[in-house]
Parts: C-alpha cells; structure tokens; sequence
C-alpha cells in the first residue's frame, strides 16, 4: 500500500474493526443491533479535540445501551452487531448526507475534530465505519433468511433523562414506522406489567430520522422489527437494568406470538 493511501485510512491497526459481532453462533430469529454501543474514537482522530468527560457522556453514545442489548443477547441466544467507535465519529443510525452523521455541534458541547471536515475525511468515515456495519448487518439478515425464515430486528438504544433543559418523563420507548404491530404489542405488555411510563415512538419518532437503520434494510421483503430506547438512568444501576432486561425478554416473546409474522406478512396499508 502507498503512503498515500496509508494517510488516507481512518482505522488504525491499534484500532481495530468498525463492529462487533457478539454471539455469532446464536439460533433465535431475533438479531439486535446497537448503533450507540461505544464511545471509543480511532488514535488518529485524538479524541476529536474533545475532554474524557465530554465523550463519556451521552452526546458520545448510549450510556447502558450496550449492556442492556448484551443481556437480551443472552436471553434469546441472539447474534448482536454493536458498533465500535462514538457516534460523534460517525452515527451509523444516520445516512452520510445527515448533518447529524458527523455532526459539528452537540447538546454539551462542539465537536472541534469535526469541524470543517473535507470530503475525503468524510468519505473515509463513511467507507471505514457506516459502510462496514451495513454490510455485515446486511449478511445477518440474509443468513436468518435462509436459517430460521425471518429475522426479528430489534435496535437498543438510550436516552438521556432530561434534554435541552426539559425533564423526560418517558421511561421506555418502542418506536416504529409504517408497521406498528411489534411496537404497539411490546407497548401493551410493558405497560400492563410494570410501573414504567412507556410510550410509542417517544422521546423520539420517525420524522427525527432514528429509524435510518431498520428502513435502510427493510427492502422489498419486510421484516417484523422494533427500536427500544430506554432511559439511561434506569440502565446504571444493576437492580434496574435487571428489571428492565426481565420485562424485555419476557415482552418480546409474548408480543411476537401475539402477532401473526410469517414469512408472507405483508405492510399494513398505511
């Protein structure tokens, strides 16, 4: 490879790959995604300018998103692709021609590493990380096709207690498009057997553009799917990030026999 090429890559080798495959081998139909897992930023990019503090927050990722989408993992022996590297590098949940794909400025602060990027700094964001984490989402996809039928794809994400100065009261939410069905079952069975204040397609909806993961791969061949976003505080603690691992993995089961997904399913008419 030439020296120029060599300057033009992102990743590193200390850096290592754009995601991670957990539980590779596992059997369920249920394949979980986490976009926000991390808050690591590659050597080259020196924390983009930004304090530990800074990125360590939830402007870096989803505090608890991870942990929670690991334990659900190992509730349902689930494969789970979780992205590497901080959103404010690149938010694979975000299309390249999103201002919020690698954004300049955050609720907390700027994002000095960020500003004034050219377009091959972009491009090799997008070719290194968003790329990457798609195709192999993609194959996923295609490999529960071909095992079990059809692939249940559920995104984990967090949200932060209070934004832009106004109090969250949502505890949980279950966010959809077009097709509702596993969102509004999962609502219905959460809100009936806990205490937790859960919403549809709260604190965010498919007009913020959150859904950019589950509609770039829904295609000609739909799938049953959900987002969950779940307050971080409720994920710090180990008792409650316990109590809300047992409501999901009792939830999805329940919400998914209760609704007629098979390979002929078809959207809903809107």
């Amino acid at each position: 490879m030439s020296s120029t090429a060599q300057d033009s890559r992102l990743l590193g080798a200390s850096d290592g790959p754009a995601f991670e495959i957990v539980n590779p081998g596992g059997a369920s139909p249920i394949l979980l995604v986490c976009e926000h897992a991390a808050n690591r930023v590659p050597e080259r990019l020196a924390n983009l300018g930004l304090e530990p503090g800074q990125l360590a927050s939830h402007v870096g990722w989803d505090p608890g998103a991870l942990a929670l989408a690991e334990r659900l993992s190992s509730a349902f022996d689930a494969q789970l692709i979780a992205a590497r590297f901080s959103r404010l590098v690149y938010d694979c949940n975000r299309p390249p021609d999103a201002p919020s794909a690698m954004p300049h400025d955050t609720e907390v602060c700027a994002v000095p590493g960020n500003m004034d990027l050219t377009h091959a700094e972009r491009q090799a964001r997008v070719a290194e990380i968003y790329l990457p984490f798609h195709a192999a989402l993609a194959d996923l996809i295609v490999r529960k096709r071909g095992g079990e039928g059809v692939p249940v794809v559920v995104t984990v994400h967090s949200f932060t207690p209070i934004f832009r100065g106004e109090r969250r009261d949502v505890e949980i939410g279950f966010l959809h498009g077009r097709d509702g069905r596993l969102a509004g079952a999962l609502r219905d069975f959460c809100a009936g057997r806990s205490a937790y204040d859960v919403r549809l397609n709260q604190p965010y909806g498919p007009t913020d553009g959150v859904l950019h993961t589950i509609e770039k791969h829904l295609g000609d061949s739909p799938f049953p799917y959900v987002m969950i976003e779940v307050r971080n505080d409720l994920l710090a603690p180990e008792r409650s990030l316990a109590d809300v691992v047992n409501l999901l993995a009792n939830a999805l089961p329940k919400a998914l026999s209760g609704s007629n997904f098979n390979e002929t399913t078809r959207w809903p008419e809107a």
